[in-house]
């Protein structure tokens, strides 16, 4: 079956009022498709409503799981997580890109398109920065019920120094029209969801995409960007959950109106029920995590630890706001003490933490949760939602003390 490919890009004149909402949609399949094959294509996962009460994976959820990846949680010890330790999702294929042929294409509401090769970005002016990326979905199989997805525990985050240049740059040369209230960036990356062929696209308003940190990146770590990373050019935009940092770069595109995709308006969402639209996630939620102190059983993960006194540390971040306090709980959360906070890695990364425990023999829960800057704390108990997104409860680590 073919697949038809998006709207092919073209500059868009300030006159052209006629198409400017219609870069970057996503055509439907050919014309002559069945009815049938537009009702339902491919196999339905568990029994239609997108959730499920189980405590059970289907064969369809672990095959994503094994596909992407988490950061162990010992990983948690790196100020700066080694790149073959950084969470990984990737939504449909890994495109192959050949570096030497690939162009992003800068278009739309602008006074003049551009085409830019991978050699003409790194030659503008770069910038490095320290950012702490969490996938929205993060702990989404701890919830109950719990949507059928990506089954996430803790594990989806990483930090990375990320090279690239300013995206503020590169919109100003092309010269942004004064009509144009939303950026759209477009992937290689294409797939079905939600029975939509589709790339992956989301938009940011102007104001968000010309913000001095956000950046068109095309180094990790200060090496060139894996292919399962985006290469050769993703964005970065910090401070906000991963489905925001659009990898494998094909064109940027300035558009008039809000950009109602399936990226943006079916999912990242904060909703009660599958007919409820919601509110957009964006800004990462404050977290804390520790590294699982003692050692681990292998099935259950519990962790065996000796008594007496036991350093424990981690991690704690908030997208780009300061992390205040840190406070550990032996009991499962009836009772806090703080823990000393450390290092900041950098103002959109994760600020490190340690507590000393003094541990007896026993069975316990060991918590954690942090506050930010704003107030926000870390519930204890996580709110529902449908798509299990912006999960932020604390940390529970099951303790078994001999």
């Amino acid at each position: 079956m073919l697949f038809t490919k998006t709207v092919p890009f073209k500059p868009i004149l300030v006159e052209d009022k006629e198409n400017q909402c219609k870069l970057g949609k996503t055509q439907s399949l050919e014309d002559n498709m069945t009815q049938r094959d537009a009702e339902r294509r491919f196999r339905t996962v568990g029994d239609g409503t997108g959730l499920t009460q189980q405590d059970l994976f289907s064969r369809e959820e672990v095959q994503l799981a094994l596909r992407n990846r988490g950061m162990p949680l010992e990983g948690l010890r790196y100020p700066i997580t080694p790149t073959g330790m950084h969470y990984l999702l990737i939504h449909f294929d890994i495109p192959f890109v050949e570096a030497d042929t690939w162009q992003l294409q800068v278009g739309g509401l602008v006074a003049q398109s551009l085409n830019l090769t991978l050699d003409d970005l790194k030659q503008r002016p770069a910038r490095t920065l320290a950012v702490t990326m969490e996938c929205a979905g993060n702990g989404r199989a701890l919830l109950s019920p719990r949507s059928i997805s990506q089954p996430w525990m803790l594990d989806a985050i990483g930090t990375a120094e990320w090279t690239g240049t300013p995206l503020k740059g590169v919109l100003a040369e092309a010269g942004l029209s004064p009509q144009a209230t939303e950026i759209l960036f477009t992937g290689l990356d294409q797939g079905v969801q939600g029975e939509e062929v589709q790339y992956y696209q989301r938009s940011l308003t102007t104001n968000e995409a010309t913000a001095d940190d956000v950046l068109l990146v095309y180094e990790m770590n200060g090496q060139p960007l894996q292919p399962q990373h985006g290469f050769p050019l993703r964005l970065i935009v910090p401070g906000w959950y991963g489905m925001t940092h659009v990898k494998w770069l094909d064109r940027i595109e300035a558009i008039d109106q809000h950009f109602d995709g399936y990226q943006m308006e079916k999912t990242y969402r904060y909703c009660e029920g599958a007919d409820d639209p919601g509110e957009p996630v964006d800004r990462i939620r404050v977290r804390s995590l520790m590294v699982p102190p003692g050692i681990p059983d292998f099935m259950t993960r519990c962790r065996l630890v000796q008594a007496g006194p036991v350093s424990i540390t981690g991690r704690a971040w908030a997208g780009g706001l300061g992390i205040t306090r840190v406070a550990v709980s032996g009991d499962g959360g009836q009772t806090w003490e703080d823990a000393a906070l450390g290092t900041v890695v950098g103002q959109y990364a994760w600020r490190e933490w340690s507590y000393t425990w003094n541990a007896r023999p026993g069975r316990y829960d060991l918590c954690v949760r942090a506050t930010d800057s704003q107030g926000n704390v870390q519930p204890v108990e996580q709110p529902w939602n449908h798509q299990g997104m912006g999960n932020n409860m604390v940390h529970r680590v099951e303790v078994v003390v001999e």
